[in-house]
């Protein structure tokens, strides 16, 4: 037998199981303590049950994905309003350093996974989804990219996809700490850090603090119709990026996102740099964490795990790869470029935490080091800027590049 459910009924199961992950996680510390998103949760749980009704001919789902969609384009058009100009600057060298790291590891997830595909038997373009777009980019990237995989022929990609994003906010959590203590022992970093002099750069952690502000009901519309409109006009963006990078290479086709992504860089720098508009972040911030739980909650129901009975050996080794390769560059790239001190160290944490998870796996790294250890003004400066404000937007062009070449 099969169900089909319409676009509200699709987005109210999503709903329904992203409250029971939330349920979940705040019951099992254990989820709380790796970073688990409440929408993968209860997702899985769900993607579960049904490979289970699948599989004994009781019942297939088939939904419409429609408001996924919307809410792709919406949350990744709230991403777009991070790409300050204006924030970089104020970082930087340390922002410039940490940035140009973080790219190049990006760059390097996707070698290696290209690079290890015919070793493991897959496709390039499926090796493709266990690298950034799964760890750099994380749950939101990896849902957004699959598509655009499965148009090519791999009606597997968004299963891989976030299942490699889930097994990297796991393994990011668990190497992180672990990297950041043993250069801090191994070259006796605390006590050159305490011996350090007071003229530390004095950074202004205001700009990246959040303000504990009651939320303006006129902002609020402000940040929906400012969003709206930069999808808007973004659809056009991303066709004519579509035909325009069509006349040379064959086979890309960029997402909707892609536009509005760019239309929101152009606004919040018009923001920051003019009284023509203000753009209200706060209020722009949480409309992207509604649309970010609603759009996971709506991949994560449409997974369809039986995908992954002949794929579960050949992601095991690309994944691992992945941990080794992380290891290697945090500790013998990353570290010595930042500057070899307790900060560099705390930073590689950090690095470790988003470069294979998220922004908050990569706080709960370096926050976990400094609890032990002493605060790194430093690094909780410079990773979040890079982890929440740019790699995002360097990285889907990575992503898309690399699509290209391999379609």
């Amino acid at each position: 037998m099969t169900i089909q459910l319409n676009m509200i009924q699709s987005i109210g199961l999503a709903v329904i199981f992203l409250l029971i992950g939330k349920a979940v996680k705040k019951s099992i510390p254990l989820f709380s303590k790796y970073a688990i998103p409440s929408p993968v949760i209860g997702g899985l749980i769900f993607s579960i049950i049904h490979m289970i009704l699948k599989q004994s001919n009781i019942v297939l789902f088939e939904f419409d994905t429609t408001l996924q969609t919307f809410f792709q384009t919406m949350f990744f058009c709230t991403v777009g309003f991070n790409a300050s100009l204006k924030m970089l600057k104020i970082g930087g060298k340390q922002i410039f350093i940490f940035l140009i790291i973080s790219t190049v590891f990006a760059f390097l997830q996707n070698i290696l996974a290209v690079g290890l595909a015919k070793v493991v038997g897959i496709s390039p373009l499926l090796a493709l989804l266990t690298a950034s777009p799964a760890l750099t980019g994380g749950h939101g990237t990896s849902a957004a990219v699959a598509p655009s995989i499965e148009a090519l022929g791999y009606p597997e990609a968004l299963t891989v996809a976030l299942t490699a994003a889930t097994f990297g906010v796991i393994a990011g959590s668990l190497l992180g700490s672990p990297m950041a203590n043993r250069l801090i022992t191994k070259y006796n970093l605390l006590d050159k850090k305490k011996n350090q002099s007071s003229d530390e750069i004095a950074y202004d952690l205001s700009i990246i603090e959040a303000k504990k502000t009651t939320l303006d009901t006129n902002k609020i519309n402000t940040a929906f119709f400012q969003i709206l409109i930069a999808m808007a006009i973004g659809t056009y963006l991303t066709d004519a990026l579509n035909k325009f990078v069509g006349q040379w290479v064959n086979g890309v086709t960029f997402p909707a996102y892609i536009g509005a992504m760019l239309m929101a860089a152009v606004i919040r720098n018009i923001s920051d740099n003019s009284n023509l508009l203000k753009t209200p972040l706060e209020e722009i911030e949480v409309v992207g964490e509604v649309s970010l739980n609603l759009f996971l909650g709506m991949a994560l129901i449409t997974l369809k795990l039986w995908h992954l009975v002949d794929l579960a050996l050949p992601m095991l080794i690309l994944l691992l790869g992945q941990c080794i390769m992380m290891y290697l560059y945090g500790m013998f790239v990353s570290y010595p470029l930042m500057g070899k001190n307790y900060d560099s160290a705390v930073i590689v944490a950090g690095l470790t935490g988003f470069a294979m998870g998220s922004t908050s796996n990569a706080m709960a790294n370096m926050n976990s080091v400094t609890e032990k250890y002493v605060y790194s003004k430093t690094a909780f400066f410079v990773v979040p800027i890079v982890g929440s404000l740019f790699i995002d937007f360097i990285n889907i062009g990575i992503i898309y590049g690399f699509i290209g070449f391999l379609s």
